[in-house]
């Protein structure tokens, strides 16, 4: 009977854990292959990029939104915080994630903005401080991924592999900031250095750490054929962001097939955070609740 008690005791102790890292890496749970997707939304603060400059809207009213629509989550990007880049004090923190506690709603992610593809290796040391720091916040807030970039190469010095090499080493660094903060390091694709699915996956490839994954920009990826480029990503994907547009080769911006984009992710059994992002003139709210929907469409 005691070794029966101990047994249970050891398995409920471990569960959270278990449970904890099954959200936590958001991966396809490619082994059991599950018969429902467990996907959750969100909404990226870029989305109210205006208003929340402004001062127009808070952070608190985006959560009103968020939670008034039916999403699961909140991006709190880290750009928004009046104290940026310096970290915001506790009550700040605590009182974001007190309020999305009542509302029943997750702080899914944080970002900052760095640039890791300069020579300037001062300019890169600083933003490895800024990602430390603000791995801590998104730890203090409960957020379990944060974003960075990798900036864009203005260097004629150097080849394009001497850069890749950088990024590689800086990334490995933050990697194991965000292991110590229990944060995962999310690279998002932001054609701005890497464009390609082949570039993005080389890179974490070599990184090659659980603690460093990636923020698939479903709007972020130039190519003939995008959806393409989304369904190669796709099995390496911790987090989306679905915008209402992908880009052609050349850059230029056409509106998305958000069906064909959530076809691609329910095929991938996928379980985590989709984050709608609306970077388009009109009635934001409107246009992300229609994303929302017209996404929901296909796991209904």
């Amino acid at each position: 009977m005691k070794k029966s008690r101990r047994a249970f005791l050891q398995n409920m102790a471990l569960a959270p854990l278990i449970l904890g890292t099954g959200k936590l890496m958001a991966f396809p749970n490619k082994q059991s292959s599950p018969k429902k997707n467990r996907v959750q939304y969100s909404v990226n603060a870029y989305s109210f990029n205006t208003m929340l400059r402004s001062g127009e809207i808070t952070f608190f009213d985006m959560m009103d939104f968020a939670a008034d629509i039916g999403l699961d989550a909140v991006d709190l990007t880290g750009y928004y915080f009046s104290s940026y880049p310096k970290k915001p004090d506790n009550n700040t923190l605590f009182t974001l994630k007190r309020k999305a506690l009542e509302l029943g709603l997750d702080i899914a992610w944080t970002g900052v903005r760095n640039d890791f593809v300069t020579p300037s290796i001062a300019s890169r040391n600083a933003d490895k401080v800024l990602i430390k720091d603000w791995l801590e916040v998104s730890s203090k807030l409960g957020a379990p991924i944060m974003r960075v970039f990798t900036g864009k190469n203005k260097s004629e010095e150097f080849t394009k592999e001497d850069i890749k090499e950088w990024l590689v080493e800086e990334y490995k660094i933050c990697a194991q900031y965000g292991a110590e903060n229990g944060v995962i390091v999310g690279l998002q694709n932001h054609d701005e250095f890497l464009f390609t699915s082949s570039e993005v996956i080389d890179i974490l490839k070599r990184v090659n750490s659980d603690w460093f994954g990636l923020i698939l920009d479903c709007g972020s990826l130039p190519s003939d054929d995008p959806y393409a480029e989304i369904e190669q990503l796709a099995p390496y994907a911790n987090y989306y962001f679905v915008k209402e547009h992908v880009k052609t080769k050349n850059s230029t911006k056409v509106p998305a097939d958000i069906k064909k984009i959530a076809t691609i992710i329910k095929n991938q059994n996928y379980r985590g955070y989709v984050s709608f992002e609306s970077l388009a003139a009109g009635d934001t709210k409107a246009i992300l609740k229609d994303m929302l929907h017209t996404f929901q469409s296909v796991f209904n």
